[in-house]
């Protein structure tokens, strides 16, 4: 019997080789496109991947549903009444219903089962900065971590998570109202770039702009650099059908750690899932790492 159970859900955005990795399990939201729907599979089991983003750039609307009560109630009930107790990481409050709905969930279930333990915590991260806390909360599972010390840690910590995203297009964030200050900030200037990061309340927030991909690119990772910390977790270059690019921005990450004299920590390379696809677009690119404490927005 597993210590505790680590549970995020699909905007977490971590592959199949990465959660049977660090034993990692979510609760899968929904997404529709011309009335039928399908499940938020991180693994684009039902549409692949380039049919998902393809449906993006041909117009269709895709519409995401987050993981319902019903959703957490099953899996949480069915741990607690095998006495195993649930740290359970969700998306941004600022950008999902859902964390609100693992609360919801979790104190019906202490009804039935006061003897449970079933902690639930808003990462104020999406994409794959949530599936580094899951990744966190794991290696310290695996190192002999108590449950309520992993749970405090993720709780003091999670600002310390970063993203660092250049988006290709502003019109699906606008759309599904995912960014702040943008529209204002931008003016529709078709040739800039912005540069997307999470604050300090979970948003999507528009901090700089820059003109050209390939700038975009540079000025993330230096961006990058000036925020990062060394830690025992790897980086993430996350895209949304875009692997060329992917690979350009890897480098400029990889450069910039040689740079810090870190030439040791992993650099994945992961593919954006379709609930976080269907809010940024086709050719988005993030960054996702530990670093100094996120200040952004703290004073709004």
């Amino acid at each position: 019997m597993k210590k505790f159970v680590i549970l995020t859900d699909s905007c977490s955005d971590l592959s199949g080789e990465l959660r049977e990795r660090y034993g990692i399990e979510y609760v899968p939201m929904h997404f529709s496109c011309d009335d039928k729907e399908y499940v938020a599979d991180l693994d684009y089991g039902e549409i692949s991947q380039k049919d998902f983003y393809n449906l993006m750039r041909d117009g269709k609307r895709i519409i995401t549903a987050q993981a319902n009560m019903e959703d957490y109630r099953k899996v949480f009930e069915s741990y607690a009444s095998e006495g195993v107790a649930v740290l359970s990481v969700s998306c941004s409050s600022a950008l999902s219903a859902s964390v609100k709905a693992s609360y919801v969930a979790r104190d019906e279930v202490l009804k039935a089962y006061p003897e449970a333990k079933i902690v639930c915590i808003d990462s104020l991260m999406s994409c794959a900065g949530l599936g580094l806390i899951a990744m966190k909360a794991s290696m310290m599972r695996d190192a002999g971590a108590e449950f309520d010390e992993v749970a405090k840690w993720i709780e003091e910590n999670k600002l310390c998570f970063h993203q660092e995203a250049c988006v290709d297009s502003l019109t699906y964030l606008k759309r599904a109202g995912r960014v702040s200050a943008a529209s204002a900030f931008f003016g529709g200037i078709l040739s800039v770039k912005p540069i997307i990061i999470s604050d300090a309340k979970g948003r999507n927030v528009a901090v700089e702009k820059v003109k050209g991909r390939r700038a975009s690119i540079k000025r993330a990772a230096e961006r990058f650099a000036e925020s990062y910390v060394k830690s025992d977790l790897p980086i993430v270059v996350a895209h949304a059908d875009c692997d060329e690019d992917a690979e350009l921005f890897k480098s400029e990450i990889v450069a910039r750690l040689a740079e810090l004299g870190d030439n040791d920590t992993q650099v994945l390379t992961e593919v954006i899932g379709p609930i976080v696809g269907a809010s940024v677009g086709p050719g988005t690119m993030g960054v996702y790492f530990f670093g100094k404490e996120v200040t952004d927005g703290k004073d709004d």
